[in-house]
């Protein structure tokens, strides 16, 4: 089986080399990708190329296919596996594998990292037994592809909240997860992960009273407004508040003015931005849990921290690195049941041959997530791009014509013609 995919070289190297994939052995499973979101790890990766944690290979010799936000088909399936699982089954894959070493411990290997032949950004793949046996292999019944490549960050959203934790005064049992009906500050919070935590802090069982949302862009404000309303969040039993922070004199008293004067018990920072996250300090309260969410690229990176308060204050600092398979299993979940709906992530639809300077330059594009679809030859376009697209592209008129039928969101009905009418690659 030939295969077309995205491969590190080294730094800001990436390829699209066609080559032939060996047979699977019993223990593997080839399959089809259908869709791969891009998501700023991958970026980091090409930024840092061999000096990546998760690479383990000689890149000189062997190169892994980059992607981990992907979603597919199962094409043949190893004789080990014929129990479990069957060919043209939809499927997706936690790649956070965690795999153990030979001494037990656990592993940085990851698909779209660490594998030769396997990873989001290919046309064919062969998934290696550490997935399966990890049970990191995922049956996806959807009516779509771009929800089960998005099951992957919404996982990590799940992650980080199941991470944050709390203690009683006295014990050092910890309490895992937000103050239920407490208080949640989103810093830096309407980029694409942080919508989906916004959703998540909304329709997730275990919610807080009071959520507040900031940002410096009007703009990114008004969107998130509009997609997560703040009269859909009340009829949940949460007030929500979206805050631009940019020109307030003292945006710590501002935030604490919305929390009835109080400071918080659960806050997130989604930007590694050095006042951002001394902002978050300064924002919690008593017991109070930080979540310094967003990965940065500088290894020194580093910010001032009250000590003073984690001693006195009790106050914590939690950071996670994607989800873990319950963390997935529950965002399938939640996405099947109609309790979250994260296609709002989705702002540019490309294809396979859009995805090397798409991952390299990914800190430089704005909007959010960046839907690939790997079987399919198209430049990154903007949703909001199709129309003015349109007045020349019949092809581009239809998406255009369809998302507007959505909202201006990606759909069911958007993709199903995007993969009868765009050109192969």
């Amino acid at each position: 089986m030939r295969t077309k995919a995205i491969r590190l070289y080294g730094e800001n190297d990436l390829r699209l080399d066609e080559f032939e994939l060996p047979e699977i052995r019993d223990d593997e499973i080839l399959a089809k990708v259908v869709s791969d979101s891009i998501c700023m790890s991958s970026h980091k990766l090409a930024v840092q190329g061999a000096k990546h944690k998760r690479i383990r290979h000689d890149l000189a010799k062997q190169q892994p296919i980059i992607g981990h936000e992907f979603c597919g088909i199962i094409e043949k399936v190893g004789a080990k596996w014929a129990n479990q699982f069957k060919s043209g089954d939809k499927f997706a894959i936690q790649p956070a594998l965690n795999y153990p070493d030979e001494n037990g411990m656990a592993t940085l290997w990851a698909p779209g990292y660490s594998f030769e032949y396997i990873g989001g950004d290919a046309t064919y793949v062969i998934i290696p037994k550490e997935v399966m046996e990890m049970n990191c292999l995922l049956e996806y019944k959807a009516d779509n592809f771009f929800l089960g490549s998005l099951s992957e960050p919404v996982s990590c959203i799940v992650g980080a909240y199941h991470a944050q934790y709390h203690t009683k005064g006295g014990s050092y049992m910890h309490q895992m997860g937000i103050v239920e009906g407490g208080s949640l500050a989103l810093l830096a919070g309407v980029g694409p992960m942080g919508l989906g935590a916004i959703d998540y802090a909304i329709h997730n069982p275990r919610k807080p009273s009071r959520l507040v949302v900031t940002d410096l862009d009007d703009k990114r404000l008004a969107r998130a407004a509009q997609l997560l309303p703040v009269a859909e969040a009340k009829r949940n039993g949460v007030e929500l508040s979206y805050v631009n922070t940019r020109d307030i004199a003292d945006p710590v008293e501002h935030l604490k003015f919305l929390n009835g004067g109080k400071l918080y018990d659960d806050v997130f920072v989604f930007a590694p931005v050095k006042p951002v996250l001394e902002m978050g300090d300064r924002l919690l309260g008593r017991d109070g849990c930080l979540n310094f969410f967003a990965g940065p690229t500088d290894t020194a990176f580093s910010a001032n921290f009250n000590f003073y308060n984690v001693h006195y204050e009790s106050h914590h600092i939690v950071g996670t690195s994607g989800g873990n398979t319950e963390d997935m299993k529950e965002s399938l979940d939640m996405m099947a049941r109609g309790k979250l709906n994260p296609v709002f992530m989705i702002t540019h639809i490309g294809g396979l041959n859009a995805v090397a300077k798409t991952t390299i330059d990914l800190d430089k594009i704005p909007g959010g997530k960046k839907l690939i679809y790997t079987h399919k030859q198209m430049e990154l376009t903007a949703i909001d791009d199709f129309a003015a697209k349109g007045s020349s592209d019949r092809f581009f008129a239809k998406l255009a014509e369809i998302c507007g039928r959505h909202k201006g969101l990606w759909s069911v009905e958007a993709e199903n013609y995007l993969l009868e009418n765009a050109p192969g690659i």
